[in-house]
């Protein structure tokens, strides 16, 4: 039996190395919004990312406190339990909802299906978009489209509920992705984000080793930059579309534990390489150093799983122009 472990250790650490070794040969680097859009399309057509992961791209929900769960499980679950977070299970059948980075329409499903809602998704991926709709019977009401979240095609005050996962990452504007978010949202509609946040660095900056491991998480999967928590509740309330005080939770505790569960599920459904063979092994391995620079900074604290839910004030959208260009202002 210790035998048995051994080997088993030894070869975990070789692919280890392995995954070094090409995360090091093949580095990657942010570069624009159809940057994103490429990788997207890229993980979508080689189909990798949604047999290890699921129609979910997103991490899963593991109960608090957290307890071990089926890994494509534990993303469905994360969907019921935003919905209740925000109060969206009150909501009747037939509430118009705009899923926003959709990615192959996982969430939206659920949405559809299971809560009766009429949902729209949005994504820069082509190939998700494709992907989404086959993915998606003729019953289920939702639908899926190009579109960009940093100026949406939608008019003002289009939805009942605006919906987000882990999608503010990728957007190079905060305040314009927060903007946007409130203003396709109807007065009194709710918005509900669930996003990978840095700790708040105004108040303590990073430090030596954290600058390389924030710079190696923003490059490695397209996104030009974090957001905290606090940072971006701000920009929400900034707009002036907010009625009262946005509210926000912390589930780090109860999502980290997708990190480990992502490469484990390289070991436990090995039939991976039989489909995708060494290309896909290859790619596969590439991607273990990031998830492990993952589940450190969320372990230490130096990254945050953070929630946020808003209600949409009954007031002039024109509040989101003066408050974006008030950002820019300030900035420049």
């Amino acid at each position: 039996m210790m035998t048995v472990l051994l080997w088993a250790i030894a070869i975990l650490v070789v692919l280890l190395l392995i995954g070094i070794a090409l995360y090091l040969l093949f580095p990657r680097k942010y570069q624009s919004a159809e940057s994103v859009a490429t990788s997207y399309d890229d993980w979508t057509n080689d189909g990798i990312l949604e047999f290890y992961w699921g129609e979910h791209i997103h991490l899963g929900h593991y109960g608090s406190p957290p307890r071990k769960k089926d890994f494509r499980q534990a993303k469905a679950d994360f969907v019921h339990e935003m919905v209740r977070w925000g109060g969206l299970d009150k909501l009747p059948p037939g509430t118009t909802l705009l899923d926003v980075g959709c990615g192959i329409g996982g969430s939206s499903r659920i949405l559809a299906r299971e809560y009766g809602f009429a949902v729209t998704g949005i994504t820069l991926s082509p190939q998700q978009v494709r992907r989404a709709r086959e993915l998606t019977p003729p019953e289920v009401t939702a639908r899926f489209q190009i579109d960009d979240a940093l100026a949406l095609s939608f008019p003002d005050a289009s939805f009942d509920v605006v919906w987000s996962v882990e999608a503010g990452p990728h957007m190079p504007d905060k305040a314009r992705f927060a903007g946007e978010l409130l203003r396709v949202l109807k007065p009194g509609g709710i918005l509900v984000v669930a996003d990978w946040n840095q700790r708040d660095d105004r108040r303590i900056p990073l430090n030596f080793w954290e600058r390389p491991v924030m710079r190696q998480l923003l490059d490695q999967w397209a996104h030009p930059a974090f957001s905290s928590i606090e940072g971006f509740s701000e920009l929400l309330e900034a707009t002036g579309l907010v009625a009262g005080r946005v509210t926000t939770a912390d589930w780090t505790a109860e999502t980290i534990p997708s990190w480990l569960d992502s490469i484990w599920q390289g070991v436990v459904r090995p039939e991976g390489i039989v489909r995708f063979g060494m290309i896909g092994v290859i790619k596969s391995l590439r991607e273990v150093p990031t998830f492990l620079l993952m589940r450190l900074a969320f372990g230490t604290g130096l990254c945050r799983f953070g929630m946020f839910r808003a209600v949409r004030a009954d007031v002039p959208t024109s509040r989101v122009l003066s408050a974006q260009t008030e950002d820019r202002f300030v900035r420049s």
